[in-house]
């Protein structure tokens, strides 16, 4: 079917004229080198399309970094092999004389798979065998360089050294600068994190007055985070980024509370799946992580880490090599989770599971209690709807005051409830399903109605 999305095919025109400039370089670059006719004697005479007043993300993108000839065609180069495959094939061919490809094209794969281009294969098309500016096009990925403070292109190392290392653009960066659209990372070994959603608002939230305030605050600072750090210069004085602990009993809300924070300042939120990310193997725990931090450093995602004592508990004394590597992977997550630039909120049932060093480096850490009896009547009132379905015997204020529960347990009692009518063909709950469903879940917590 053909999209006639307006935004994407202005992106679509502009990356045309760009992969086309892109192939122009490519061409120069190989007749240049083999001393073959060519219109131009520097490929750095094949002006790049103006992108000034271009629409679409790519050329925005291009605009807002101040991208120079260099920097367009590395980054167009790693794009290729996503945009157009064919615009490689150039570095295919095969020296005669020794029967294989030629060596000073770089590049990985080929044959029976899509060439790969790497810091070689660029620095062939765009300095040939002059090592100063080879050496200067290394510069491009110095930490200070946009390309890595951006995250627009990445090295992924290879076995000779730098110039060997494959071009990357991050999925996320790639999925921008093609469609315009906002990334949705999918779930697996590379992004163990699935997206937390509920069709709830933020005034659907039960909370007492206290947490209220609290949580204000918390979505106070994502808003205006930006501003405390950027305009008003205390930037050298703050941590990047931001930590919030939510902890308390389960069933009171933390998971869903992280949605909606979420869900009302426009962001994202991820949940940490810990079976993805924890290991057995030494060192394999910290890379899940670290890619995971990687890929959420450039988003305005909200990364929620449910259970996190799970990965972030306390250390122990050192009486083996294992009790040594586990001390060392709760000290690197540590740090890797301080020093990382977005929103992460952490909840546990119980606080005193966490490792102490971790007290200091939350910007808040917010309780959350049972709910009172208030609060019950008002979850209860929220799950029940408009009360159509409600017997004339249902006495929501009696359940409210008399069973202490959890807003995570009343959809439990209620499916419970609803079962119960249905057996017996009735439409509408009574006081009676209310309380067996109220029994059958105090029953898993040891408790008697």
């Amino acid at each position: 079917m053909r999209d006639t999305h307006p935004p994407l095919q202005d992106n679509a025109a502009v990356l045309e004229a760009e992969l086309a400039w892109a192939a122009s370089v490519i061409d120069a670059g190989i007749r240049l080198y083999f001393e073959q006719a060519c219109a131009v004697d520097s490929v750095y005479a094949l002006t790049p399309p103006p992108l000034a007043t271009a629409p679409g993300s790519y050329a925005e993108t291009v605009h807002a970094h101040g991208l120079g000839f260099a920097e367009r065609f590395v980054l167009m180069l790693a794009m290729l092999g996503h945009l157009r495959p064919q615009l490689l094939d150039p570095f295919l061919i095969k020296n005669v004389n020794t029967e294989r490809s030629f060596t000073e094209f770089g590049g990985v794969g080929g044959a029976h798979g899509v060439f790969q281009p790497t810091l070689e294969t660029a620095a062939f098309v765009l300095a040939g065998e002059r090592l100063a500016e080879r050496l200067q096009l290394a510069r491009l990925f110095e930490p200070d360089h946009r390309f890595s403070r951006a995250r627009l292109l990445e090295l992924e190392p290879g076995s000779g050294g730098l110039f060997t290392s494959i071009l990357r653009v991050p999925p996320a960066r790639l999925h921008a600068l093609t469609t315009g659209a906002p990334y949705a990372p999918v779930f697996g070994a590379e992004f163990p994190a699935r997206r937390l959603e509920s069709a709830l608002s933020w005034d659907d939230l039960v909370t007492p007055p206290s947490l209220a305030e609290a949580l204000e605050e918390v979505h106070a600072w994502i808003e205006q985070g930006a501003t405390l750090t950027e305009a008003w210069g205390l930037g050298k004085h703050l941590r990047p980024g931001l930590r919030i602990l939510f902890y308390g009993p389960p069933g009171t809300g933390k998971t869903l509370t992280a949605c909606l924070l979420g869900k009302r300042s426009g962001r994202a939120v991820y949940r940490i799946d810990l079976s993805q990310v924890v290991s057995k193997y030494i060192g394999e725990t910290e890379k899940n992580l670290g890619r995971l931090f990687a890929q959420a450093e450039h988003e305005d995602w909200i990364l929620f880490f449910d259970e996190a004592d799970a990965l972030f508990g306390k250390r122990g004394a050192t009486q083996s090599a294992n009790d040594r590597y586990a001390n060392q992977e709760v000290a690197y997550l540590l740090q890797r989770i301080e020093d990382f630039p977005g929103i992460a909120i952490l909840a546990t049932n119980l606080k005193s599971n966490l490792d102490e060093a971790f007290a200091r480096r939350f910007q808040a850490a917010i309780y959350f209690a049972a709910p009172e009896a208030e609060e019950r009547l008002r979850l209860w009132r929220q799950a029940c709807g408009d009360g159509s379905r409600l017997g004339p015997d249902v006495d929501l204020v009696q359940l409210a005051d008399k069973y202490e529960i959890s807003g995570g347990m009343v959809g439990n009692i209620l499916r419970h409830a609803l079962q119960a009518a249905l057996r017996r063909g009735d439409q509408s709950l009574c006081q009676a399903d209310l309380r067996l469903g109220l029994e059958r879940e105090l029953r898993k917590e040891g408790r008697l109605i």
